[in-house]
């Protein structure tokens, strides 16, 4: 299953996932607290099918804030994510929010395009999931964790990344704080 973290290891771990990825540190951003620009989010790669929706990319997605969800079904952590997750997509959504789960599978039965199906059902998604069996899109951000969340910016950038369960408050102001800054500008 997917790795839990303190917080203190997150914070060493996400700092040295921006580093390996070649993404600069560049501080909080003054405006807008809990922003840290980790540079240009890589492109979706390799995804072997899009479940609720057509295929998608980050160019495509350019004046809208998304987050991207690396998850797995059966994870336990990602399970307790999804309804945060689900619920800033249904919340934000009409504001220029877009969500995109990347289905990457953890075990070989989790590759099953209609197993992966059945979870979005019972789980209630409604936003695009990307199955990315081949782990290209994960390589391309240098992910190692489940659930990992990203977020971008309307100009494309990775604005805030947070690795394993938990603050939720936190994501949903940087959110918030993001289509405010896009409203605006």
């Amino acid at each position: 299953m997917g790795k839990l973290l303190s917080r203190r290891a997150f914070s060493g771990l996400a700092a040295g996932a921006a580093a390996m990825a070649g993404w600069p540190m560049q501080g909080a951003l003054a405006a807008s607290p809990g922003l840290k620009d980790y540079g240009r989010a890589p492109e979706f790669v390799g995804i072997e099918k899009w479940l609720n929706s057509g295929p998608l990319t980050m160019q495509g997605l350019a004046g809208k804030v998304v987050l991207v969800d690396f998850w797995t079904y059966t994870c336990i952590n990602c399970i307790r994510t999804l309804p945060h997750v689900v619920r800033w997509y249904e919340t934000y959504k009409d504001q220029g929010f877009v969500v995109v789960g990347v289905h990457s599978p953890e075990f070989a039965y989790e590759r099953s395009t209609r197993n992966v199906q059945d979870a979005i059902e019972r789980f209630d998604i409604r936003y695009p999931v990307a199955q990315d069996n081949g782990f290209t899109t994960w390589k391309a951000y240098n992910n190692q964790y489940w659930p990992a969340f990203y977020l971008v910016d309307a100009k494309g950038q990775v604005m805030r990344q947070h690795f394993g369960e938990g603050e939720y408050a936190e994501m949903e102001a940087v959110i918030q704080a993001l289509l405010a800054r896009k409203a605006a500008g």
